[in-house]
């Protein structure tokens, strides 16, 4: 991967991340950085199960943007219930 993969792959990261913490309902207490890493992680893992289910994966898809919106909702929604009861325990 390339320098310029790299910083692609974070940028729309940071992206897919506020969109799935847009998508999750409610406040979520978490700190935006918390934000951009579930939003990174979830990026790459959307991509790779876009190429695995034979979505091209070469320049813009919504099937695979979709995807990943998904994984950080989802990813943004576990963290915050997670976040929430590790920040009331202490």
């Amino acid at each position: 991967m390339t320098v310029g993969g790299i910083l692609s792959a974070i940028v729309v990261g940071l992206i897919v991340g506020v969109l799935g913490r847009l998508v999750v309902p409610g406040k979520q207490h978490i700190p935006i950085w918390l934000t951009m890493v579930v939003g990174i992680i979830a990026a790459l893992i959307g991509t790779a199960i876009a190429r695995a289910i034979g979505v091209s994966t070469s320049g813009f898809s919504w099937i695979q943007l979709a995807i990943q919106v998904v994984l950080a909702a989802v990813g943004v929604w576990a963290v915050a219930g997670y976040w929430g009861r590790r920040s009331v325990s202490r």
